[in-house]
């Protein structure tokens, strides 16, 4: 049953399941948690967000303090990581806790393509680039399964152990929406994208960079709510709906346009809807954004999750 559901989803032949449309279980832990044990109820959902800056704990602090008002009264379990190496800060909630990662899994399946065309000395081919483009930009499934199965595990699994996220355990087969994913990995590949190292040159962080400021109007919700729209951000979501933790939906993304740029990863579970989950992220990107830009008076607004784009996931 969940096989059959999964490939639904993921294969291309129908954009999600619909709840109880099939008997689907999976289950998130903490990366820390033995294979099969499975965390106290509500252990996940009561952690509070850290933060930490030796130049900025002022603002530390505060950051701190807004995150968890923002999710006070939510359901949701949430993972949340804020990375702004210009200021020295990072925050951290349920950062290692995994999440299966539906369609934000499209940007590491991009990035391992990336790496595996710099280590043969070539670029893109026109079909890669046409995949690559549909799958960020509008979250196509049949482009992220093309893709997945040209890059290869090996590849895929290459690129994981180059980036350093050891916590990123690649999906069954071709089932790349069960990639289970962390805050933390998430941040690690946003860190490649937004700033020079040797694992992806300028050209590949460049197109990827380009692909994720370029996602359809759609589908950009999530953490850029309430970004200054003097930054550019650069984002990937995604959205599945589960028998177990019910809804998934997540939103990642880098900002650029003022010194090295931040990252914002917001993951959850849980959501009783996929609007539900979308206004979850939003109240905690909203507090983020607005922390690390004082006084900023023209922000990205909250979308309409009704409007919200559901193919894909």
């Amino acid at each position: 049953m969940r096989t059959d559901g999964f490939r639904r989803i993921l294969i291309g032949i129908a954009a999600v399941v619909l709840p109880g449309s099939a008997a689907l279980t999976w289950s998130a832990r903490p990366a820390s948690a033995a294979p099969g044990s499975a965390a106290a109820p509500g252990a996940v959902a009561a952690a509070s967000a850290v933060c930490g800056s030796a130049s900025h704990p002022a603002l530390a602090a505060r950051l701190a303090r807004d995150i968890s008002a923002a999710r006070r009264g939510r359901v949701s379990t949430v993972a949340v990581r804020v990375d702004d190496p210009g200021a020295g800060l990072e925050c951290w909630l349920n950062s290692s806790t995994h999440f299966d990662s539906a369609s934000v899994v499209k940007a590491t399946i991009l990035a391992a393509l990336l790496r595996k065309a710099q280590d043969s000395h070539r670029h893109l081919t026109r079909t890669e680039a046409a995949l690559a483009w549909a799958m960020i930009t509008r979250s196509d499934n049949g482009a992220a399964s093309a893709l997945w199965n040209d890059v290869g595990r090996a590849h895929l699994q290459h690129f994981l152990n180059l980036a350093r996220m050891t916590h990123t355990v690649l999906g069954p087969g071709g089932f790349w929406g069960l990639t289970e994913i962390t805050a933390s990995d998430e941040t690690l590949l946003l860190r490649l994208l937004l700033s020079g190292n040797s694992v992806l040159d300028t050209a590949s962080r460049d197109y990827e960079l380009a692909l994720m400021a370029s996602v359809i109007s759609s589908q950009r919700w999530g953490v850029t709510a309430g970004a200054p729209t003097r930054l550019t951000a650069h984002i990937k979501n995604g959205w599945l709906p589960l028998a177990a933790h019910q809804w998934h939906v997540h939103s990642i993304g880098g900002f650029t346009g003022r010194g090295g740029g931040y990252s914002i990863v917001v993951l959850t579970e849980d959501d009783p809807t996929m609007s539900y989950g979308i206004i979850t992220i939003e109240r905690i990107a909203r507090v983020i954004n607005r922390d690390l830009n004082p006084g900023t008076t023209s922000v990205i607004p909250s979308v309409n999750p009704a409007t919200a784009s559901i193919p894909g996931g």
